[in-house]
Parts: C-alpha cells; structure tokens; sequence
C-alpha cells in the first residue's frame, strides 16, 4: 500500500480504533527513505517525512503515523512532513491525523494564494509566493522573466508540514543548513518557519537582482543613437514580469510583521527577532522593484519621445526635400504653359539661365536648411 493511500484512510481507521491501530497496520510495510529531491520514491506527494529532536535528525525512515505518536508520547522534538502538490485524497489523511482547519487544507490544496498568516487554534498556516528568475540568451517582447509558485506551511507544537506547489522552490537547501545548525532546530517548528520565510525572502533578492540586469540592458539600448528603433514591447514584457514579482512579493510584508511582532503560541518570542532580520529584507525587495517600476515608466517615455523626436526630424527632412524641388516644379509648370509671349522664351541662353537660376535658388535652400538643422 503506498504512503498516500495509507494517509488517506488515517481518518477511518483512527475511528475504528485510533493511532495505535494505524501504527500496528503501517508496520506492515516496508521502510522507505522518502528524502528525494522532487516525489517520494512512493509516487505520491510525501517528498520527505524527518523526525528532529534535540536539533538532531533522527536516523532511519519513519511512517509518519508511527513518528507522531512517538513525538507525542514522548512530548520531545518535531515532525517535518514535506509535500509536493497534492490531491485532496493524498492530503485527506494528513489533514485528520494532525486536525487542520479544512480552510486551511482547501487553501493547501488549490494553491493560487496571496501570502499571508493565519492562525487556527494552536495551528499556524503560512503561505509564501516562490519566486525564479527565468534564464534567457536574449530579452525578447515574450521572454518569460520570472516564474512563481507557492510554499505553504503548517506550524504546530510538535509538526511542520510544507506543501509546495510549482516547478522551482525546493526546500532541500533549507533542511540541510538547518541540519547544518542544530542549535537553530532546538527552538522548534517556529524555526523552521524562519528558515522558509528567509529563504523566499533571499530568493526575491536574487531574481531583483537579475530582473535589474534586464532593465540595465534595455536602458542601454534606447539611450543609443539607434534608440529610437528599439522594440518597445521588450520594455512592456519587463512590466509585466515586474507586476508578477510585485504581486507575490509586496503582499508578504504584512505576514511578516504579524511574525515579527504580534504574539503567537507556535512562536518562541526569540524566534520573532529573526523573522525581523526577515522584515528588513523583504523591505529592501519592496523597495528595489518599485524603483524599477518607477524605471521603467522613465525608460518607456523616454522611448516614447524619441519616437517622436525621430518621427519630427523626419518630417523636416522631406519638407525641406519638398521645399527644393517645388522651385523646378513651379519653374517646369510655367514654362509647360502654352502662351505665345512667355519671358525669355525666344533668348538664346534662355534655357540655360533658368537651369542656372532653379540651381542656384536650390543650392541656397539647401544650405539654409543645412544651417537650421533640417537636413
């Protein structure tokens, strides 16, 4: 029986005859490590299921069932159940075994959520907007720049539960250097918490920095001599890929500072320090893209009036163009007139000396426009 069809049936049988019963059939199974970067060998969505105490990684794979009920006997350390998008059938079980609020496990489930913080009863739900700067050999007018995706986190006394949706934001990293510091996992879930919330906090200061070598690009090629032939939807692209990092990193600000200051059971008041550090941090995020935002306004305009600044000058080139050749024109049209009495027509350098006089007044057109910029 696989971990996510196991899971789904802890709410039936717990009714039956409670843990010690589910833990009695789990046993049945095989061991295995579900540490794996993006499934569990299993196929469902269980990526990792780790029990800490004292700090320390416990060592062995564990069922789940079987590793609450020995935190919970033992009142010592935390269980970390790490998910990666899964179904309602998959999360049923997970959902009854640690009695989450059915709202929260429905946000879970469909993922598509703003990031904020929400307390039910001594259950913490969390929910971070991921963000990856998407890697391109050139910026085109539908370059994708940035991809999001979403972490949500269950904070309990004795549990932590990540559910991951979309393709980057692994949270391998995160457990390894909490490993990597003992010390930090010895204050408890709230620590983990942390770790998340500073690492989509890094990772918006990542893909800022990226986003901002785009901008530096595009700024470089329309202050250019040839700027005014840039392709404008290039800066319009990076507008839009903007307002999708505004929109997953902004609405965090307000969830931090509710870690940050407000007192929450789940979170040791040492631990609210660090969510600070994480506050100012985001700040800068914030800051930094509405000043690209602000940017790229500029760079647009200024896109825009070059268009018009060219567009001018090239309507000064053919009305001075236009202004030269209207003298042979009106030359040409009076001497086409069949009058018998015309000026000059019978002189025999007549020819000659209105070519002569239609240069000359050409020539000095031509120079008085070369003065005055025209030409």
């Amino acid at each position: 029986m696989s971990m996510a069809g196991n899971l789904w049936k802890v709410g039936s049988l717990r009714k039956v005859g409670g843990l010690r019963k589910v833990a009695r059939l789990t046993r049945r199974r095989p061991r295995v490590d579900l540490s794996h970067p993006a499934r569990s060998p299993l196929g469902s969505a269980v990526v990792n299921c780790v029990t800490y105490r004292d700090g320390v990684r416990q060592p062995g794979g564990r069922d789940l069932v079987e590793a609450v009920e020995l935190v919970r006997k033992t009142n010592e350390g935390f269980v970390w159940l790490g998910l990666h998008e899964p179904t309602e059938r998959e999360f049923a079980g997970i959902a009854e075994l640690f009695d989450l609020h059915p709202l929260a496990v429905e946000d879970a489930i469909d993922a598509h959520q703003r990031p904020k913080v929400e307390r039910y009863g001594d259950t913490l739900f969390a929910v971070f907007k991921t963000v990856c700067y998407v890697d391109h050999a050139e910026l085109t007018a539908t370059s994708e720049v940035v991809d999001t995706g979403e972490i949500m986190v269950f904070v309990g006394r004795d549990f932590v539960i990540t559910v991951r949706h979309g393709r980057h934001g692994s949270l391998g990293p995160v457990r390894e250097g909490l490993e990597a510091a003992p010390e930090q996992l010895t204050k408890g879930p709230a620590a983990v918490l942390h770790a998340i919330a500073d690492h989509v906090v890094d990772d918006y200061l990542a893909c800022t920095d990226a986003v901002q070598a785009d901008i530096d690009q595009v700024e470089t090629d329309v202050f250019t001599e040839t700027g005014a032939r840039a392709d404008p939807g290039r800066i319009y692209q990076l507008k839009r890929e903007l307002l999708e990092l505004k929109r997953a990193v902004v609405p965090l600000s307000r969830p931090v500072q509710v870690l940050a200051t407000e007192p929450l059971r789940v979170v040791d008041p040492e631990i609210q320090a660090y969510f600070r550090d994480v506050s100012d941090h985001l700040l800068r995020a914030t800051e930094q893209i509405a000043a690209f935002d602000e940017l790229l306004n500029s760079i647009l305009q200024a896109h825009l009036a070059q268009v018009t600044v060219a567009q001018n000058e090239d309507m000064r080139k053919i009305t001075a163009w236009a202004a030269m050749i209207a003298v042979p024109t009106m030359v040409c049209g009076v001497y086409g007139m069949n009058f018998d009495y015309m000026p000059e027509l019978h002189w025999r350098f007549g020819y000659p000396g209105v070519l002569t006089v239609t240069a000359v007044v050409c020539l000095v057109l031509h120079r008085g426009f070369r003065r005055s910029g025209w030409l």
